[in-house]
């Protein structure tokens, strides 16, 4: 799915307006609508009677605050008890906003001006005794803080209890950036309209819109991909397509080879995970190529691939080649990183790797490590094989020269900006991770959760798309699924133990029961 910044949903609607004839009151009117159908939907599913529930919607003077005074006229008319306190004066709303109050005004709805200390008195008992809170102060065209009134009435409605719905996106979050400069509204669900919005997915964005549902407003689809759009939201429905069916004459041949050069003393887990991942992910074939002394603990630690001793006792050294070339001969696909450890003579072995072999090749750890001392050794691979590179913040800081802090703050151009450089596949791994083509595109990842916030789970990563790799999925659409599945993983353990507590171990073993769910959903 799409993703679009402010000035596009802006192109897409005025273009529906004026092209398609959608008159604006028809999509505000649409919009309300599927905001009013969530809330519904929320309270019957917990078996609560519509009638005598309580509503208190926080309205601002724009398209956003006359999406908001219709929603609260259709609670109204379903048996709500609704409060709407307006943000600004009545005559200063235009338009279909403006028709919007007059609608309501009609109902038996409360409605406040705010003007003074009075009213945020009302509206802190309001937001209080509400079963459900509406925010459609701003919508999408903010820019920066908020005034600080505006600030007073949303630090209320974070304090209450009531379940929070932000009108297309919360107020105080910027629509492109996902940045909250002071303070912004906490949502439980945000419905958004005709595509999600890169601030839901970036930056301080997914802490604050809570589930985000996406309703269509009648935008007809062909507007959408008429419009030059290159940032998308991974998505279930997609990568069910993209994802290899098992053949009933298929075997470990027909599943792929994928060879991992990993490990160091003291870092064997690193290849260890990596390699269990492979497997989990349906590697037909695994083969780890680590130092002499590491091969007793990995060979015991992945009891279902082959370990291959190389030249170093303690660290893969420039007398590595051989084997890894010996071992890459008839494999779709090499990962390279994993507890490698930088040892600066293994240089050399990864340009080799960069200039003369040409099959999918992986990037993750301390390989992304040995990248940053020479950074223009990546232009060696221009036009010799597909090319992936996993790093987390504080390695992209390394490879750019930049801090971690300049990384997240720029995050989505950044890995954007550096796949067009390199040629290269770029997953900047995050809460949001952002997977970056050579061609401009980029894909945000909406699956996962703080517990992969520990050790390992980035060599269960690059694990899962070497395998995916030898299984003859293309290099983005490789990285995409392998990203959206560790997330997913992540989910079905956060199930169990919530956001704490689990282990890269237990996140690969859960990785067939995420790609099952994968696979039901293309039923």
């Amino acid at each position: 799915m799409h993703l679009v910044n402010s000035q596009q949903m802006r192109r897409l609607e005025d273009r529906a307006i004026r092209n398609f004839g959608i008159p604006g009151i028809l999509l505000m009117e649409n919009a309300a609508l599927a905001v009013v159908r969530e809330i519904w939907r929320h309270f019957t599913d917990r078996k609560q009677k519509l009638s005598g529930l309580k509503a208190a919607v926080l309205v601002g003077k724009g398209n956003n605050g006359g999406d908001g005074l219709a929603i609260a006229r259709h609670l109204v008319l379903s048996g709500f008890e609704v409060t709407a306190f307006l943000m600004a004066k009545p005559q200063d709303l235009k338009g279909d906003a403006e028709l919007n109050y007059r609608l309501y005004t009609g109902t038996e709805g409360k409605l406040f001006v705010i003007d003074g200390e009075k009213q945020k008195r009302l509206a802190r008992f309001a937001f209080a005794q509400a079963d459900v809170v509406v925010d459609a102060l701003y919508g999408t065209g903010l820019r920066g803080a908020m005034p600080a009134i505006a600030e007073e009435y949303i630090e209320e409605i974070n304090q209450a209890k009531a379940w929070v719905v932000a009108v297309d996106i919360p107020s105080g979050v910027e629509a492109d950036t996902g940045k909250v400069y002071r303070l912004a509204v906490r949502a439980d669900l945000t419905v958004t309209f005709g595509l999600p919005k890169l601030g839901h997915f970036l930056g301080q964005g997914p802490e604050f819109s809570g589930q985000v549902v996406v309703d269509a407003i009648s935008i007809p689809p062909t507007y959408l991909e008429d419009e030059e759009l290159s940032n998308y939201i991974l998505t279930a429905q997609a990568l069910s397509l993209i994802m290899p069916v098992r053949q009933l004459q298929g075997h470990k041949g027909t599943h792929g080879k994928g060879i991992l050069a990993a490990g160091s003393l003291g870092m064997s887990g690193a290849a260890i995970l990596a390699g269990r991942a492979a497997l989990r992910t349906g590697l037909g074939l695994l083969q780890i190529v680590t130092p002499h002394k590491v091969v007793p603990v990995v060979a015991n630690g992945v009891i279902e691939g082959t370990v291959w001793p190389a030249s170093g006792d303690s660290l893969l050294d420039a007398e590595s080649w051989p084997v890894i070339q010996e071992r890459c001969q008839g494999a779709q696909a090499l990962a390279l990183g994993p507890g490698l450890g930088v040892n600066e003579k293994f240089l050399a072995v990864l340009e080799k790797i960069l200039l003369d072999l040409s099959l999918p090749l992986v990037l993750d750890a301390d390989a992304l490590n040995l990248v940053a001392l020479d950074p223009r050794i990546l232009d060696r691979r221009q036009g010799r094989g597909p090319l992936i590179l996993t790093p987390h913040p504080g390695e992209m800081a390394r490879l750019c020269n930049l801090t971690t802090g300049e990384v997240q703050e720029n995050r989505l151009e950044l890995a954007v900006s550096k796949a067009i450089e390199w040629g290269a596949v770029v997953v900047l791994k995050g809460a949001v991770t952002v997977v970056a083509a050579p061609d401009g595109r980029a894909f945000l990842n909406p699956t996962g959760n703080p517990g992969l916030g520990t050790g390992g789970t980035g060599d269960v990563l690059t694990g899962s798309i070497l395998s995916w790799l030898a299984q003859g999925v293309p290099p983005l659409e490789a990285a995409c699924l392998a990203v959206y599945l560790h997330g997913k993983a992540a989910e079905i353990l956060a199930e169990k133990f919530g956001w704490s507590g689990f282990t890269a171990s237990e996140l690969a073993e859960s990785l067939p029961q995420a790609r099952r769910q994968l696979e039901l959903s293309r039923c």
